[in-house]
């Protein structure tokens, strides 16, 4: 790999990236970031915030910035399998398969809490083999593939808890917050000489040069000394008294990719301990269980993991050595 070209392209991308999403949505440069470290690395992203924050817009704007298909679900009670992955009709004396919302580049499941467990179970496969297995036939989805749920942890009534082998399945956990006064009387004025800010999002990129990124993202170096720390940081969480059950090996393969993601964002070919602590509460801290009594008394995993990341000493002679070969 050629590391100047590909500090230049992630760099580039994601400037472009930032500017073309921008002109829809305000003040979500740290939420857009981890969506396209989601997209380059392979992986997809849970939207987890309050109603009316942005989280439909941010994943639209993002779909339409990558030139890339679009699908949206919206999560019910009445959600039926098929009704995401496809079904197969009878005509002219034979069945044929009708395609499903999930065959698309990138598939936005709104409110996905509200689907039922065997809906969401129905995603399973999609996520991670990126296939739907109908009819007896395995049916490839495009590519890429990624997808951005949501979902609102304030109502509770009609609602149903993700189970961990799916939480499992996301590369990481975005939440927006609310937006400063500033960002939020720009957001206010956006819809005063149109209705669609939308419309104003053009494409940076396009599946061809998405999957060319995505090469360059897997041939970042992660040295040894980065390595073990990104692996020390994952059994630390399984060895907290806080914890009911910690982060599996499952999320030390997400944190590696994750971590190269951002490397290439910031127009690096090497990761650095930095990066791994960056991208380390989103992606570990839905995958942890948090034991009922600690939580109770106020524990939260995004505090235990400000501990963990605080505690695990950084290999900084790994980092000097990076730095050099830059």
């Amino acid at each position: 790999m050629d590391d100047r070209l590909a500090t230049l392209d992630g760099r580039r991308f994601w400037d472009h990236l930032c500017e073309a999403v921008g002109r829809a949505v305000v003040g979500n440069e740290g939420p857009l970031r981890l969506l396209a470290v989601a997209l380059l690395a392979e992986g997809h992203a849970l939207i987890d915030d309050v109603p009316g924050v942005g989280k439909t817009l941010l994943a639209r704007a993002f779909s339409r910035s990558l030139g890339l298909s679009f699908a949206r679900v919206q999560g019910t009670t009445d959600l039926l399998p098929g009704d995401v992955t496809g079904s197969s009709v009878y005509e002219a004396g034979a069945f044929r398969f009708i395609p499903g919302p999930v065959f698309t580049n990138v598939l936005l499941v709104d409110e996905i809490n509200r689907a039922t467990p065997r809906t969401q179970a129905a995603l399973l496969e999609a996520m991670q083999e990126r296939q739907v297995s109908a009819e007896g036939e395995s049916r490839p989805l495009p590519v890429p593939f990624i997808v951005v749920a949501t979902e609102n942890p304030v109502e509770l009534e009609g609602t149903f808890s993700l189970p961990e082998a799916e939480l499992d399945r996301f590369l990481v956990r975005i939440s927006l917050g609310y937006p400063d006064r500033d960002a939020e009387v720009a957001i206010a004025g956006r819809y005063t000489g149109r209705s669609e800010p939308l419309d104003d999002v053009s494409p940076v990129a396009g599946p061809p040069e998405i999957l060319r990124l995505r090469d360059q993202v897997r041939r970042l170096i992660v040295s040894p000394d980065v390595l073990g720390y990104l692996v020390d940081l994952v059994r630390a969480t399984r060895q907290h008294a806080d914890l009911r059950l910690g982060a599996s090996p499952r999320a030390s393969v997400a944190l590696h990719r994750a971590s190269q993601a951002w490397a290439y964002l910031d127009g690096r070919a090497f990761v650095v301990p930095e990066d791994v602590a960056a991208v380390a509460p989103a992606v570990l801290g839905h995958r942890l269980l948090l034991d009922l009594d600690r939580r109770l008394r106020g524990a939260s995993a995004e505090a235990i993991l400000a501990e963990v990341i605080g505690r695990v000493p950084i290999p900084m002679p790994d980092r000097a050595t990076a730095e050099r070969a830059r």
